[in-house]
């Protein structure tokens, strides 16, 4: 049982919960995930660990509310216990001095790319961070990522915050005015499929995190099958990042749509 600490909403369907992990916050690195159960029948719920406190062993996550097991969890309140919080699960992000990093990530998908844009950072790259959303109200974790970045560049498909437009504009508009090393995306599979086209029309590295598909977490469902350059993968345990050119990413997102009604 792990006890929640604090919970803060960033939106209606958006929840940030701190929980009690100590072990997990020790050994966590960025990229890895946790699952995470609420209820003795409760379904099994990948989470990337957005944020670590070593000194009070806790842990920070984000789950959006999208079906009836992440609603549930997202009605939970502070002194409330998640049933099971296990990990750290997955590959760690490789991390290495590049030069330029652009990190882009869209809705909930930022709150795991802030511990990898924090990482780069610390190793010393120069780090921009895309952020982007349909409206103002939905940019996530904003805050914290200006203290772990050089720049933060902000698109919004409204226009009602930044640049009107969608995250690959504002990757584009970094690209355009200085030397890109690395680009690092995280968030709806049809956003990064999007960036890793522009990435490659400019020959940039790009890694990408596939978590929004992973289900079991442990590699024994195969419900997170992709194909990484002609190659089956399991996110679950060969990532959740891969190479971003290599990724089929149609093949991804037909897998995501078999779950729509489910959800």
């Amino acid at each position: 049982m792990n006890k929640i600490i604090e919970k803060e909403h960033f939106s209606e369907n958006v929840v940030k919960f701190v929980v009690e992990a100590p072990l997990i916050a020790r050994a966590r690195r960025a990229g890895h995930f946790v699952i995470v159960r609420s209820g003795e029948k409760g379904e099994r719920i990948p989470l990337t660990i957005a944020e670590v406190d070593l000194v009070n062993g806790t842990i920070t996550i984000v789950i959006q509310a999208v079906g009836k097991s992440t609603r549930k969890m997202c009605a939970l309140n502070v002194g409330d216990y998640f049933t099971d919080v296990v990990g750290p699960l997955g590959q760690a992000t490789h991390i290495e001095k590049v030069g330029t990093v652009v990190c882009a990530g869209g809705g909930v998908g930022v709150a795991p790319l802030l511990p990898i844009a924090r990482a780069f950072h610390e190793a010393g790259n120069r780090v921009i961070v895309a952020l982007a959303a349909r409206t103002k109200e939905l940019i996530i974790m904003e805050k914290q990522m200006r203290e772990c970045s050089d720049e933060v560049v902000i698109t919004t498909d409204d226009g009602s915050y930044g640049m009107k437009g969608l995250v690959t504009n504002g990757v584009e508009s970094v690209i355009q005015r200085e030397k890109v090393d690395l680009c690092v995306t995280i968030g709806p599979a049809v956003m990064m499929k999007f960036v890793s086209l522009l990435t490659q029309k400019y020959n940039i590295p790009t890694i990408a995190s596939l978590n929004t598909i992973m289900v079991d977490g442990t590699g024994m469902c195969g419900a997170c099958r992709v194909t990484v350059d002609g190659k089956t993968k399991f996110v679950c345990v060969d990532g959740p990042e891969f190479d971003a050119h290599k990724v089929n990413f149609d093949e991804m997102m037909m897998r995501l749509r078999s779950y729509k009604d489910l959800e």
